[in-house]
């Protein structure tokens, strides 16, 4: 397995170190979030699994890709979801934040934009979108952060039972489980409304994103 110690950081992440002037070297992800975030970045689609599955599960793109790299305070990711013909409008639009616990488990907290948030989408192509802002102008989703544990060769966890709140369809609380390999991604979000009857979510089971580029879309 490869040894992840040694943090990659991007040429253009370099330059802004530089032109900051004279900053510290950024501490080395650990090895877990190091290889969880690798695992977690690029383009994914349940293109397969709508055609396998025709009506239970939809075209959706996925797209990850890590920011603020010079931070030192774990890994943060932007992510984007959105239906395959309609990738330019994404449903849902978060940035996740990973550190690890003292007890070896990783924590994926999740926060939301300020403003409008389609003004993020495909913001990988302007990097100054995120050079303009930083993690106190987010807002956090208190009580959905995922905890997650390495387990036979993948990253899985969940939300803490009705932690979560929400109030779509009628909802009441959320919950959500995620399981992480090297080349996929299932997730499982539901939404139940205050009597436990499930309101919104995928009743067929999680949803199955393969990685399709470690890339996200130029175009």
């Amino acid at each position: 397995m490869p040894n992840f110690r040694t943090r990659f950081v991007t040429a253009s992440a370099l330059s802004s170190l530089a032109l900051l002037g004279g900053c510290a070297a950024v501490e080395p992800l650990p090895n877990d979030v190091a290889e969880l975030t690798r695992w977690m970045s690029g383009t994914f689609s349940s293109n397969a699994q709508s055609v396998e599955r025709p009506g239970e599960f939809l075209d959706i793109r996925l797209v990850m890709v890590p920011i603020w790299r010079e931070r030192d305070d774990g890994a943060w990711l932007y992510v984007e979801q959105a239906v395959a013909t309609a990738a330019e409008r994404p449903y849902r639009q978060r940035v996740y934040h990973l550190s690890q616990n003292a007890d070896g488990s990783i924590v994926s907290e999740v926060f939301t934009l300020p403003g409008e948030a389609l003004e993020f989408a495909g913001a990988w192509k302007r990097p100054e979108a995120f050079a303009k802002l930083s993690p106190g102008a987010l807002t956090p989703r208190t009580g959905c952060a995922i905890t997650l544990r390495r387990n036979a060769g993948r990253f899985e966890g969940s939300t803490s039972g009705t932690d979560c709140p929400s109030e779509l369809g009628g909802a009441k609380y959320a919950t959500s489980e995620a399981f992480v390999r090297s080349q996929s991604i299932e997730t499982w979000d539901r939404g139940y409304a205050e009597n436990g009857e499930q309101v919104w979510g995928s009743k067929a089971g999680p949803y199955r994103f393969m990685k399709v580029s470690e890339r996200p879309p130029l175009e």
